[in-house]
């Protein structure tokens, strides 16, 4: 009788990426959990693999606190994707992270280093309106998800749909029809009918009350109703703040020029002008030399403190706020105004200057 023939199986191989709550570590409590790894799937990658149904295998999972990789320096990072490629993935899967803002940052990270460095494709999945997602969704392919873990379900559905198809080298289409969040490229592509008579079909189609949909997405801003009139300015305390990269001679805490990822507060306690020669400009979208001859043409301090001597104004927050407003994005500012609005409410500032370039 013949022996039976051999039929070798070659599983995809795929490596998930979890933060502390998520591997059963714990939770913010555990935020500064170093990296670490084990084989195969731990916590919703256990669900993950029933999905992938065959087609790929958890090889291992890699976690680590979200406080620790979001903020903290390249060595953290390194040990993650050291640890990723230890188990000689096909595709790397992140999250889901939901509206969880640094742990969201951490998945877009670990994604994008391991593209970048190991030449392995990399699936992140988070809500829309992550911070995370507008500071990488050009560099990583991100899935959406519900603000919650409520949606878990879905986020790994979608996932164990993605993962295969990146492990194989396929090509995705459009983000629309795939499933993912757009990443802002615009790729040609032959259109049954020329553009004319496209916008026409969507003009008429507006004008009917028929569903259409642009061909290019506009930006959607934010509506911030404007808030009530200061009552009596002569007892209110006013805070100076500015995205016009105004910092001390030799930028101390190297504020970028560009994108800028911190904010910084400087003392102006004692000082009636901001004297020059005292600050430079780390802002690469204006010419600062008119800030160099007078820093008060960027930081009014002089003028404010006029109105205060003058009892037109109750006083002034003794530091001003900065951070550089060039080529900025707009998650990562929203979250610049987040944490400055709750330091200033802190220090019970009534209202803000807010001095732009």
């Amino acid at each position: 009788m013949p022996a039976a023939p051999w039929r070798l199986i070659i599983e995809m191989r795929i490596v998930h990426y979890l933060n502390q709550f998520f591997a059963g570590i714990g939770g913010e409590d555990r935020a500064e959990t170093p990296p670490d790894a084990r084989a195969g799937a731990v916590g919703p990658g256990l669900a993950l693999q029933q999905l992938l149904a065959g087609e790929a295998e958890i090889a291992g999972t890699v976690w680590c606190g979200d406080g620790l990789v979001a903020d903290g320096p390249d060595d953290v990072l390194n040990a993650i994707i050291n640890a990723v490629e230890s188990f000689a993935p096909d595709v790397v899967v992140a999250g889901p992270a939901f509206g969880a803002g640094r742990y969201g940052l951490a998945c877009a990270r670990v994604c994008a280093a391991v593209t970048r460095r190991l030449g392995i494709p990399a699936l992140a999945a988070m809500a829309p309106d992550n911070a995370a997602v507008e500071l990488h969704r050009h560099e990583v392919l991100i899935v959406p998800t519900a603000a919650t873990a409520i949606g878990m379900k879905d986020a790994l559905a979608a996932m164990a749909r993605l993962a295969p198809r990146l492990g194989r080298g396929e090509a995705l289409g459009p983000a629309a029809v795939e499933g993912y969040l757009p990443r802002g490229r615009r790729m040609n592509a032959r259109a049954a009918a020329p553009a004319s008579e496209r916008a026409l079909q969507l003009l008429l189609a507006r004008l009917d009350g028929r569903p259409f949909a642009s061909e290019v997405e506009l930006p959607r801003y934010e509506r911030i109703p404007p808030p009530p009139p200061v009552t009596d300015p002569a007892r209110m305390r006013l805070a100076l703040v500015t995205e016009c990269g105004l910092v001390p001679r030799g930028n101390p805490d190297r504020l970028e020029w560009v994108r800028a990822s911190k904010w910084l507060t400087y003392p102006i306690d004692g000082k009636q002008t901001l004297a020059p020669g005292d600050y430079e400009v780390a802002h690469g979208g204006y010419d600062a030399a008119f800030a160099a001859e007078d820093p008060d043409r960027l930081v009014p301090l002089d003028a404010v403190r006029e109105l205060v001597r003058r009892g037109e104004l109750g006083g002034v927050l003794d530091a001003y706020y900065v951070t550089c407003g060039n080529h900025g994005i707009l998650g990562q500012m929203a979250v610049h105004a987040r944490e400055i609005a709750a330091d200033l409410r802190r220090q019970h500032v009534d209202s803000v200057l807010l001095v732009a370039t």
